[in-house]
Order: C-alpha cells, then sequence, then structure tokens
C-alpha cells in the first residue's frame, strides 16, 4: 500500500515550500524591526520609542491580514485554492523585495517610514491569503484520520521561514560590522527573498485543484459574495475560531520578536548570539508541531488544543521571570519550552480551523478567523509586552500569555457549540 505521504508528495510540499517563503518573509522585517528599523525609520527621543514606533509598523501588517483573507477568500471560494495561492504569494513577494530598496528616514524624511508602512501593508495582505489556502491545499487532499498530520504540512512552514530568515540575520551579523549592518546589511534579507518566491511559484504552479472544492463546485455554483455568507450564517463560529487562534501567535512573537529586541537592549545580550539561541529554540516549535499532529489524529484536535491551551495559561507565569534571570542557558531552556508548547496550540489548527466551515466558505472563514486573531495575539503582543516591561520591569511579560491562554480556551469551548455541520 501506498504511503499518503508518498502519493500526496507534490501538494504537500507546496503547502509547506509556499507557507515557507511566505513566513520567511514575513518575519524578516520582525526582525529587522527589533534590531535596525527603529533608529533607520523612526527618529525619536529615546531608543525605547524608537522600537515601540517600529514595533507598531510591525503591527500594520495583523491589520492588514483579514483584509487579505477577504479579499483572496473570496476568490479561494470562487476560483480554487491554487490560483489563489500563487496571487498572495506574488503579492508578499513583491512587497518584501521592494523594502530592500527603500530610502532611510535621513536621506527623505517621513517619506520613508510612509513607503516601510504601505509595504508593509502590502505583506500582510498577501499572508492574510496563505496560511487558510495552504491549510485548504493540505487538508481538502487528505485521506480519512489523515487530516491533522497533513495539515501539518503548512504548520511547519513557520519554523523553517524562521530559521531561514534568523539564521540569514545571523551569517549577516557575523560577517559585517554594526557600520556596514546598518547601512546596507540588513537590506539582504529582503532582495533574496526574490530567489525564493521564485522557487515558491515554480512549485505551486504544479499542483491542482483540491477534489474537495471541485466536488462542491459540481454540486452548486460558488457563492457570489462568501463574506456576506459568512457574516450571515457563521459570525459565531468565525468569533470562536479568532479567540482560539490568539494563544499560538502570543507565543511566538513574544518568544520572537519581543525576546529579541529585549534580550539585546535591556537585557543586554550579544545579537548574534541570541539569534542563534533563538534558532536553536525554534526546533522546538517543529517538533511540537509533529507531536501535535499525530495526537491529533490519534485522539482529536480539540483535545491537543486544549493541552496547548492550558500549557500556555501555565508559560505565561514564568515566561518573564526566566527570561530575565540573567542566565542564556535559561532564556533558551523558556524560549524552547515555549515554542514546543505553541506547536500544541498552532499544529492542530490546519485540521481544526478549516472544520467550522462548510466548503463553500472555508478558504474565507479559516482565513479571516486565522488573521483576526493575530491581530490580538501577534500585532499586540510585542507593543502589550514592552508597555508591560517598562511598566513592572520583564517578569510582568508573560502576564499577556497567560491571558491569551484563557482567551484560546474559551475559543474553543465557544467553537464546538457552533461548529458547522
Amino acid at each position: 500500500m501506498i504511503s499518503p505521504y508518498r502519493q500526496h508528495r507534490r501538494i504537500l510540499i507546496a503547502s509547506l515550500a509556499g507557507t515557507a517563503v511566505e513566513y520567511y518573509d514575513f518575519y524578516i522585517y520582525a526582525t529587522a524591526a527589533a534590531l535596525v528599523f527603529g533608529p533607520l525609520f523612526f527618529p525619536a527621543s529615546s531608543p525605547a520609542a524608537q522600537l515601540m514606533l517600529s514595533f507598531m509598523s510591525f503591527g500594520i501588517a495583523f491589520i492588514a491580514r483579514p483584509f487579505g483573507a477577504v479579499l483572496f477568500g473570496h476568490f479561494g471560494d470562487r476560483i480554487g485554492r491554487k490560483s489563489t495561492l500563487v496571487a498572495s504569494l506574488m503579492l508578499m513577494g513583491v512587497s518584501t523585495v521592494l523594502i530592500a530598496f527603500l530610502p532611510t528616514y535621513a536621506m527623505v524624511g517621513w517619506v520613508a517610514p510612509l513607503l516601510l508602512c504601505i509595504l508593509r501593508f502590502g505583506q500582510g495582505l498577501g499572508l492574510g491569503g496563505e496560511w487558510g489556502g495552504a491549510a485548504l491545499l493540505a487538508v481538502e487532499n487528505a485521506p480519512q484520520g489523515w487530516q491533522a498530520r497533513f495539515g501539518m504540512a503548512p504548520q511547519l512552514g513557520a519554523p523553517v521561514g524562521f530559521l531561514a530568515a534568523n539564521g540569514l540575520f545571523l551569517l549577516i551579523g557575523i560577517g559585517l560590522s554594526e557600520a556596514e549592518f546598518a547601512a546596507w546589511g540588513w537590506r539582504i534579507p529582503f532582495l533574496a527573498s526574490a530567489i525564493l518566491v521564485g522557487l515558491g511559484l515554480w512549485v505551486r504552479l504544479k499542483i491542482n485543484e483540491t477534489p474537495e472544492f471541485a466536488q462542491a463546485l459540481s454540486h452548486e455554483p460558488p457563492i457570489p459574495v462568501p463574506i456576506s455568507e459568512l457574516i450571515r450564517n457563521h459570525t459565531l463560529a468565525t468569533f470562536a475560531g479568532t479567540f482560539a487562534v490568539v494563544a499560538c501567535f502570543a507565543i511566538f512573537y513574544l518568544s520572537t520578536a519581543f525576546a529579541l529586541a529585549h534580550g539585546t537592549t535591556v537585557l543586554g545580550y550579544n545579537r548574534e548570539v541570541f539569534l542563534a539561541v533563538q534558532l536553536a529554540a525554534i526546533l522546538f516549535l517543529a517538533l511540537g508541531i509533529i507531536v501535535s499532529g499525530v495526537r491529533a489524529d490519534a485522539t482529536s484536535a480539540v483535545r491537543v488544543l486544549t493541552w496547548g491551551c492550558a500549557a500556555t495559561v501555565g508559560i505565561g507565569l514564568i515566561f518573564g521571570s526566566l527570561l530575565g534571570s540573567g542566565s542564556l542557558w535559561v532564556v533558551w531552556a523558556m524560549l524552547s519550552l515555549a515554542l514546543f508548547v505553541m506547536g500544541f496550540v498552532y499544529g492542530p489548527l490546519g485540521a481544526w480551523l478549516p472544520s467550522l466551515f462548510p466548503a463553500r466558505v472555508r478558504y474565507t472563514g479559516t482565513s479571516v478567523a486565522f488573521n483576526a486573531g493575530g491581530i490580538l495575539g501577534g500585532a499586540a503582543a510585542p507593543i502589550a509586552a514592552q508597555t508591560l516591561s517598562e511598566i513592572g520591569g520583564t517578569s510582568l511579560v508573560g502576564l499577556y500569555l497567560t491571558v491569551a491562554g484563557v482567551f484560546s480556551l474559551v475559543g474553543l469551548v465557544l467553537a464546538q457549540r457552533f461548529k458547522a455541520k
């Protein structure tokens, strides 16, 4: 008997590769925002104010992502998953590459942060249509009982994209002086995106439409305006799904963007050393995704997600104190544990979130819920953590994780009541 993985290898590679490229594009901005965008694009009275403005520009993409979800969800539910995923990857790639050519504030004044924010919005718009389509590409091709394991493919794109993004920043930081890195070195990862986007497009253009979507079209024509149908008949399920994904975003962006900025400024760690610590920790996210995907198929996605949310509440109580412990080994252990737990609140989402919606509005519903949750869990996380840190020091930072875990637990409970039949 042919393994389901072998039988659908091209589909799974396309789902993983495209998501990895899009997350690479998204993460290089997060890393640059934590390291250099503050002084380059946002002159302010203090480094802390510069960092806050930089994180606000980082958050713009999360505002754009729900709009991208509606835009690409519309076409994904009307013309198909494949074509829509190609378009989202193109938008993300063009926005990212153009950032490499931006002038700084010292060159053109206020025009520089304006252009940066516009391109960041374009990144968010593209990513808003990515995850939902990639998840459907994998899950709608999955054999019965394999949904969570197939749904791991787009989820693994997150750690792969992060490894590529921060790994490249690490190599550049080792090879260049501080002045060279600030002057032009930070632009290299954005330029490199052009190569990766080309590879992603090549893989995606070779796949077929998902059988579940094709079958839905054979029974009835597509809905003229999917978002209207979603609002009319699936509003409660969308809200519940939105709350359920908050925890995964909060863990990730506190463990990556905020931790990198805080660790290399307030805590005084060397930039390259801290990047290496995060690269080692991100491997535990990949491990958590794999373990949770297998367990979700063996038990249920809801049960595994519930375990992860409960663990997130506990992680929040120790996160800040251990991050500020003064020991890099303790910091690495904390980040590794947090990211492993993230695997349990993120890994099964690829299979679970689409199950809340019927095929006719599944692209729109899945994308809107996931990306709206990103505003609460992702955009607000570094800003809230920075604020909490300034109020009460590093020890207060983890409280945001505890609140996020409670939000997601409530969302899981509510989602089971409103799940599409």
